[in-house]
């Protein structure tokens, strides 16, 4: 059929959903190949049918809190007209080449979480930040440890991030001094949608994990590492982490993602009954992060020590509620290899050991211009791989006054 030719990774077996301006206007639409389906204009035609939250919508948050059965029914049909020779003519009224509509932000966050998942990733920066200590603190194999960040600065891949300003101290400094960041740094992740709503002072139990989550997009958690060296102590991640978060911009569903999930590492000590799976799972994604031109690193998120069920049963389990629309982040994604880590803090070792790129340039952390995007793929149905959404952002000069 015409209307899946196009990138490979965005067939029939993916599907993954978004909001683009058509016409000037946001509206829900569906990945196929190369090209997006106007789900409003889908459901007002009467090609699919979510309960009509799809008709009027301007971002993805009505069908997300419609609920899993809504989302297993407009997938179905989905896949039935995708398949169907016949439905050419009448889908091809609605479909949009991607090359002449604009992706935005695909949800209304309501609120952002990020967590700190990798072992190898916090064993790294254990090691970099207090060589002299144990680089696990006592508390990270008893609970996924997170903070809460700011929903209002997630933005849709491809905007540009502003280099941050605030108080940095180095350790040759008697004082702080204020300006920009100069060890600004990446942090490649995969972020967890949610669609259903929980009630306050109701944790979601562990195996409830597909009941609320909807799909997977990916994560760029841009920080500012001299700002956060400076202020995190003693409350943790502020200003060093605020100011931008990136994200894909085409939610890839949980359902197609069925042959991705894969034995999640042993953990020792086991965890509390209310971290305790009875299937213990995590996704084999491969993900991939581009320093300009340069692929630098690989990061394995099969290894992550906390799951993404884990995470959304300790994120609840003190009576917290769900909104549509939440994000969650697994926390920087890093394998045991160096060129397997999810920052550039790790991959320069703390500056101390300089990257070399493409071009011949070296690199620590970030300068203005460069740009930075993650990639990843996932296990299909019959063999093949589908490709989430990229992340991408170039940086730009910090703001002056």
């Amino acid at each position: 059929m015409a209307t899946i030719e196009g990138t490979p990774g965005y067939g029939r077996d993916h599907l993954p959903y978004g909001v683009v301006l058509v016409a000037g206007a946001p509206t829900p639409a569906v990945r196929i190949g190369d090209q997006a389906l106007d789900l409003a204009a889908a459901e007002a035609a009467g090609l699919v049918d979510a309960g009509g939250v799809l008709r009027s919508a301007t971002t993805l948050n009505p069908l997300l809190a419609a609920g899993p059965a809504v989302w297993r029914r407009v997938r179905a049909r989905l896949l039935e007209l995708f398949s169907d020779p016949a439905a050419d003519a009448t889908l091809e009224e609605l479909l949009h080449p991607l090359a002449q509509v604009e992706p935005v932000l695909p949800i209304a966050v309501g609120d952002y979480v990020d967590f700190y998942s990798s072992e190898h990733h916090a064993s790294n920066v254990g090691r970099i930040f207090r060589p002299d200590q144990e680089p696990l603190l006592p508390n990270w194999r008893h609970l996924p440890i997170g903070y809460h960040g700011r929903a209002g600065t997630v933005v849709v891949s491809g905007t540009p991030i502003v280099r941050p300003s605030g108080q940095r101290k180095p350790p040759s400094q008697e004082s702080p001094s204020f300006g920009p960041s100069a060890r600004l740094d990446i942090e490649a992740e995969v972020g967890f949608v949610v669609g259903a709503p929980s009630p306050l002072g109701a944790p979601v139990p562990v195996d409830r994990f597909a009941d609320h989550v909807f799909g997977v997009v990916l994560v760029n958690d841009w920080s500012a590492r001299d700002l956060q060296a400076w202020e995190y102590q003693p409350l943790g991640p502020f200003l060093g982490k605020s100011f931008a978060t990136s994200v894909g911009a085409w939610i890839t569903p949980l359902a197609a993602l069925s042959e991705a999930w894969t034995d999640a590492p042993t953990q020792d000590p086991p965890a509390l009954d209310y971290l305790r799976e009875s299937d213990r799972r995590g996704l084999d994604l491969s993900l991939t992060v581009r320093w300009n031109d340069t692929v630098v690193t690989s990061p394995p998120f099969a290894g992550m020590y906390w799951t993404p069920a884990q995470q959304l049963a300790h994120l609840t389990v003190n009576g917290a509620s769900l909104r549509t629309g939440d994000l969650y982040a697994s926390g920087t994604v890093s394998g045991p290899r160096r060129d397997q880590v999810g920052s550039f803090l790790e991959l320069s070792w703390g500056g101390a050991e300089p990257v070399t790129l493409a071009d011949g340039s070296e690199r620590t952390f970030l300068a203005d211009g460069d740009t930075v995007t993650i990639e990843a793929t996932a296990p299909a149905s019959g063999g093949g791989r589908i490709t989430l959404a990229e992340v991408t952002g170039a940086v730009t000069p910090a703001r002056s006054g």
